[in-house]
């Protein structure tokens, strides 16, 4: 056996302790493993650490600081077409083993969650000598636990089943040959570890200063999502290439519907405990609630988020470039637009993509009346949005498009200028700021939150078969986001659904109210719908302004085509980490 490094992200945590800025004085100074865990503010700063990646997948600067995996979906549209960007490898379908290698383009997918799991493990492994409380070192035991099944959960949902490590800090030395463990031992792991973890942790902290940090509802709710993705037909008895000799370690053999059933309890532990709740405000206006949750660090709502001072992060990734955006990298297609619902809660297209007439929907005026997070979620032709010369002001996306902001400007945001889908985002978004103004918002990223909990029953449930407990989940979110109730309190949705029905229903609802969430690119893949969803051309929408000051909107497809091979189900592991230890299988198809 020779002698090779594990996974260079293993070993990459020893050197972040090794050297870093002083917490005293700000200059960098060298420190070692003894420096670093004799001392207390030191020891919180290593465990602050840990927690500085948590967003790693969710950063809209994932790549080339301008792209994510939402770019390879049918939601975005992405304008840069050359090979070498990392979002177009994502969304042409060329990713490949060696593609880690050759530019290291995607290797975040692998090597940040497994830097961060030995960093957990180095904690750990300290923890009883560090001069830290008793009580606090509970405490941080219980954070570090979550945080390892954090990483090890991104691992699941891109790769199946991986190496586990369990406790072990491994050296620069030492000679390794892991295999891959199975897929139902890896979630096992996972739920061990938020299970040991919530044991630990308070539901709420006392102090301020503490707010932000994993708590006992955190650990409950990353359990939700563990094992609904693991109950999910990619895995659940759904090996691409049936009988192969890795099918053990990307799934669960056969398919069972108690996986099911255990996912919606998990969801419903975290609904259960009283912790939790949406945020709704339909007094100031329909729908405010969810617009306004985005902007406030605290709220009933976030369950595990990423603080970061006050900024203008989604406003500088999805501002037209009149407000000083550059959202001309990751464009709302038509294909998400046509999923939002009409304000009252009916979809305004069939099942055969004929026009609903009973939604009220019309093609010649297709934005009004739409389900409020339409608006909160999307900044259509005609949309207000805050412009630093002068307040509100349209933003136009017809063809040629003029405004209030003098030319040459106006028209930057106009249809294969400014956008090449006709939209642009405005989820997360402030519309009392703009990329270009002074202003900022006091704002955290939801990396898990309630909505997504409540999705997470209904669907889980709706899969083990008790539809009709689907129902009061997908009410409250439709009723927090502005719908009406109608005559029959239903918000729209059609009475005593089959489970067929009714999980194309919950689809669609995760579907808008998690765009832009880093949600989507695992849903496609866990549902094993994107060899459909990613074959195709994205919808856009090209609007004329005619001169009786009407509009004529035209449906076309962009002029990028995604692709999507069986095997992109599962991420393909790094060849250069197969060849370091040979026991380790790669994903099937790779």
């Amino acid at each position: 056996m020779k002698k090779i490094i594990f996974l260079l992200a293993l070993l990459t945590g020893l050197q972040a302790c090794k050297k870093q800025n002083s917490f005293l004085d700000g200059q960098a100074i060298a420190l070692d493993e003894n420096m670093v865990f004799t001392d207390s503010i030191r020891t919180m700063a290593f465990l602050t650490g840990i927690y500085s990646d948590i967003a790693f997948s969710f950063n809209k600067g994932r790549w080339d600081s301008h792209g994510n995996t939402e770019q390879a979906t049918d939601d975005a549209e992405y304008t840069l077409s050359g090979v070498a960007q990392i979002a177009v490898i994502l969304y042409n379908g060329s990713i490949s083993p060696t593609t880690y290698d050759t530019r290291g383009i995607v290797g975040d997918f692998w090597n940040t969650p497994y830097t961060n799991i030995r960093r957990v493990n180095l904690l750990l492994s300290k923890l009883s000598s560090t001069p830290l409380s008793a009580s606090l070192q509970e405490r941080v035991k219980g954070e570090a636990l979550f945080l390892r099944a954090w990483y090890y959960t991104q691992l699941l949902i891109a790769y199946g089943g991986v190496p586990v490590v369990g406790d072990k800090v491994y050296g620069k030395d030492d000679i390794i040959n892991l295999p891959r463990e199975t897929f139902a031992n890896t979630v096992k792991s996972i739920t061990d570890d938020l299970d040991k973890a919530a044991a630990l942790l308070p539901a709420i902290y006392p102090n301020d200063i503490d707010y932000g940090r994993v708590t006992k509802g955190a650990c409950q709710a990353l359990k939700s999502r563990a094992l609904l993705y693991a109950a999910s037909p990619l895995f659940n008895g759904g090996c691409i290439i049936p009988g192969h000799q890795a099918e053990a370690l990307v799934s669960y053999p056969a398919a069972n519907t108690s996986y099911w059933q255990a996912a919606a309890d998990a969801a419903n532990a975290v609904i259960g405990s009283g912790t939790y709740s949406l945020m709704v405000d339909n007094t100031t206006k329909p729908g405010y609630g969810f617009y306004n949750m985005f902007l406030q660090r605290v709220n009933p709502e976030y369950i595990f988020g990423y603080y970061r001072a006050p900024n203008r992060d989604f406003e500088g990734y999805y501002n037209p470039r009149t407000r000083g955006g550059s959202s001309n990298r990751s464009l709302p297609t038509q294909d998400l637009v046509d999923c939002f619902p009409m304000k009252n809660g009916l979809q305004p297209f069939n099942a055969d993509g004929t026009i609903n007439a009973a939604s009220g929907y019309s093609a010649t005026n297709p934005y009004v009346n739409r389900d409020p997070r339409f608006n909160n979620s999307i900044i259509y032709n005609g949309s207000s949005y805050f412009n630093a010369t002068g307040g509100l002001s349209p933003v136009y996306t017809f063809v040629n498009g003029t405004g209030t902001i003098p030319a040459p400007v106006a028209t930057q945001d106009a249809f294969d200028v400014g956008t090449t889908t006709g939209y642009f985002s405005r989820k997360m978004c402030d519309s009392m700021i703009s990329a270009n103004s002074s202003a900022n918002t006091n704002r955290a990223w939801p990396l898990i939150r309630y909505a997504e909990i409540l999705l997470n029953y209904a669907e889980a449930i709706n899969e083990a078969g008790q539809t009709a407990l689907a129902y009061p989940k997908l009410i409250e979110l439709r009723q927090r986001a502005g719908i009406d109730p109608g005559a029959n309190n239903m918000y729209g949705l059609k009475e005593n659904m089959t489970k067929e029905e009714m999980r194309a229903v919950v689809r669609n609802e995760r579907r808008i109210e998690l765009a832009f969430e880093d949600h989507r690119w695992h849903d496609i893949r866990r549902w094993k719908i994107a060899m459909v969803t990613n074959n195709q051309y994205n919808k856009v929408m090209k609007i004329t302004k005619n001169s009786n000051a009407t509009y004529t909107y035209e449906r076309r497809e962009s002029i990028r085509r995604h692709n999507f091979r069986p095997e992109m189900y599962l991420m393909p592991i790094p060849s250069a980490e197969i060849n370091k230890m040979p026991a380790m299988l790669q994903n099937p198809g790779w």
